[in-house]
């Protein structure tokens, strides 16, 4: 998990990379969970979305969207 402090240094680019590679560690995550299998640690899930969250909030924050 990465700090805000250093997520707030990375160009929009690097976010967007850093934001697929937590998706897919969700994705991952979720199917273990779901399969009942036993995780090695079971706070990485939350980690991870909160980690998204700070992504998103990054991206949105950097003009992400022109709506």
């Amino acid at each position: 998990m990465k700090r805000a402090k250093e997520l707030q240094s990375l160009n929009q680019g690097e976010l967007q990379k850093r934001l697929e590679e937590f998706k897919k560690e969700l994705l991952k995550l979720n199917v273990q969970v779901a399969s009942g299998a036993n995780t090695a640690n079971p706070g990485k899930l939350r980690q991870t979305k909160k980690s998204i969250a700070r992504i998103n909030g990054l991206l949105h924050g950097k003009g992400g969207s022109s709506e």
